[in-house]
């Protein structure tokens, strides 16, 4: 898998985490992901989702 197809791939992954509608056609990796990011605001989502992080662990920025 070139870098190509794992950023569609992690593109994808985040429009279907934020959205209920499918990715719309023709965008397809940086485009993708850059329409994903636009959906929501950064402190209405939460990816990091891990039995083996503490929320001090983790740094975000401000």
């Amino acid at each position: 898998m070139n870098r190509n197809e794992r950023l569609h791939k992690e593109a994808v992954s985040l429009w279907r985490a934020l959205s209920a509608d499918p990715p719309p056609r023709g965008l397809r990796g940086a485009r993708l992901l850059d329409a994903a990011l636009h959906l929501k605001l950064a402190d209405q989502y939460d990816r990091i989702h891990s039995p083996h992080l503490r929320a001090s662990q983790i740094v975000r920025p401000r």
